[in-house]
């Protein structure tokens, strides 16, 4: 199952994102993810990654029961947090350390003598 991102609308501190959804046999439904924006403040989730994330969570929820209308919850928001912020702490372990040069007059060998 495919989804298609079709648009959004703000409704006070609620963002609805609209998918289609593009069935195996091509069939078409419409799908509608909500989102606090204060959790988004909260967790602080840039508001260009929500689309994304609900698309995401359409595609995992995709063997469950298909609802028009699904809530981007708290919870979910708290995963993904915990899931980025240890994909960066691994990331940070993988950095090589800064390696301070060897010498004082490094690149002076080329540079020719003073004058």
């Amino acid at each position: 199952m495919d989804y298609v991102f079709t648009g959004f609308r703000q409704e006070k501190d609620v963002r609805v994102y609209a998918f289609e959804c593009v069935q195996a046999d091509r069939s078409r439904s419409r799908v509608s993810v909500g989102a606090d924006m204060q959790l988004l403040r909260k967790y602080k989730i840039a508001v260009q990654e929500l689309p994304l994330l609900c698309r995401r969570f359409l595609e995992e929820r995709a063997a469950e029961a298909s609802e028009a209308a699904i809530v981007f919850s708290e919870e979910q928001m708290q995963a993904y947090v915990n899931r980025r912020s240890a994909a960066l702490a691994e990331a940070a372990l993988k950095r090589k350390p800064y390696r301070k040069p060897s010498g004082a007059a490094i690149g002076q060998a080329w540079r020719g003598p003073a004058r």
